[in-house]
């Protein structure tokens, strides 16, 4: 004897999946959503904590060669020491300065040349094949 449970016709039972289909579709999308925005807040924090880390190690770095420019201040005139820190950090500067032009240089410009040129080879090679 059928009971109403098992008393439901073929398109009765699509139209009950497809509305469940989509509420779990939705409620999978609003998961989603909920899991994105505590992992975007998440990174805003570390973000904001890593740029606070940044500028405090600045003025950390500022104080080491402020104390290194001391050391020297006691073998030396003050103004020695200070001038001798400061060619020491700016040929520092020039150097990487020039490692970052050339490796700047070698980047330039930002095209993938050898996916290119390969393709270009490519063409040549069927169009080659085609004609023969």
């Amino acid at each position: 004897m059928p009971t109403p449970e098992t008393d439901v016709s073929l398109g009765t039972a699509a139209k009950l999946v497809t509305e469940k289909a989509s509420s779990i579709a939705r409620l999978e999308l609003e998961l989603a959503s909920l899991e994105l925005k505590k992992k975007g807040a998440a990174l805003g924090v570390g973000l904001g904590l890593a740029l606070a880390a940044a500028a405090v190690l600045m003025y950390a770095i500022g104080f080491l060669f402020a104390t290194i420019a001391a050391g020297l201040a006691e073998a030396m005139p003050v103004w020695l020491a200070l001038l001798i820190v400061t060619l020491v950090l700016l040929l520092a500067t020039a150097i990487l300065g020039l490692f970052a032009n050339r490796s700047l240089q070698r980047g330039k410009p930002p095209l993938p040349q050898q996916a290119i040129d390969e393709a270009k080879l490519t063409t040549q090679a069927l169009k080659r094949n085609g004609s023969t």
